[in-house]
């Protein structure tokens, strides 16, 4: 989970300025025909933010990924900040702490939820300062 909470962190907010500048060129009147390339959730795969090398899946291991390649990108050696394996081990630490407050119950459900929800939007927040 914690892996798809840095997806979201990181692409939430790129989602919603993109949206914005969309609906500000059509009040102007100026919206363009040319579509830009979805971004969303899902698409596109992730990827290196410097060369663009697609992240295999063994690559996207939450924390063992980081530590097998050293913090770096397999193709260009560039930094992979420690923020993803840390968001990865807080979520772990805290749905295994929920998991067992609540017991196997509907209660732990919802309180996973809670819990995922709260961290993604702490680090959103930390970030850009605007909550979605």
């Amino acid at each position: 989970m914690g892996s798809f909470l840095n997806v979201v962190i990181h692409r939430l907010p790129k989602m919603m300025e993109q949206q914005w500048r969309r609906d500000c060129q059509e009040l102007n009147g100026n919206l363009s025909e040319q579509e830009l390339e979805p971004y969303t959730l899902s698409r596109p795969a992730s990827h290196c933010p410097k060369c663009g090398h697609k992240i295999r899946p063994w690559e996207n291991i939450p924390i063992l990924s980081w530590l097998a390649l050293k913090g770096r990108c397999s193709q260009c050696n560039t930094s992979i900040s420690p923020r993803y394996p840390i968001i990865e081990a807080v979520t772990a630490i805290l749905s295994l702490t929920v998991a067992l407050h609540f017991g196997f119950t509907w209660a732990t459900l919802a309180a996973l939820f809670l819990t995922w929800a709260l961290i993604a939007l702490s680090v959103i927040d930390f970030d850009v300062q605007l909550l979605p």
